[in-house]
């Protein structure tokens, strides 16, 4: 806590003044205090967050400043839903179970879909303008 004392004794000149308090580790509202001109030793101070009038001039801190962001603790599921972690999941996928679903496809089935992929391709290849003056 912070105590000051405005009086006369201490040449603090008349008008408006802004108190800022600057303590490590914590954080003041700042106080705005009047000090009259027509009655010399009469001193008004409120905060300047609430507008609430202050009797005494008695600061207390707010917060606790937080310097450092504290590090999040290590968990698998972090892990899992990183990127790293989902593309290493996909390739797992792709490495262990694509080659058990292919097992289960009909030949045939295969050879009809290579051979539209390739029919598609020639059809594609007629589209582009540089393939036809190579064929």
């Amino acid at each position: 806590m912070q105590f000051l004392n405005l009086s006369n004794s201490h040449n603090v000149s008349a008008g408006t003044h802004l108190i800022e308090v600057t303590a490590i580790g914590y954080f003041f509202s700042p106080v705005r205090v009047d000090v009259s001109a027509r009655n010399p030793g009469m001193v008004q101070a409120a905060l300047t967050e609430n507008r609430r009038s202050l009797i005494e001039l008695v600061l207390e801190p707010l917060s606790e400043e937080q310097y450092y962001e504290l590090k999040e603790p290590f968990t698998i599921m972090s892990l899992v839903k990183s990127p790293i972690g989902m593309m290493f999941g996909f390739m797992l996928f792709v490495m262990f179970v694509m080659p058990k679903l292919a097992e289960n496809v009909d030949p045939e089935e295969i050879k009809r879909t290579q051979e539209e992929i390739m029919r598609g391709q020639g059809s594609l290849s007629s589209l582009l303008p540089g393939a036809q003056s190579s064929n």
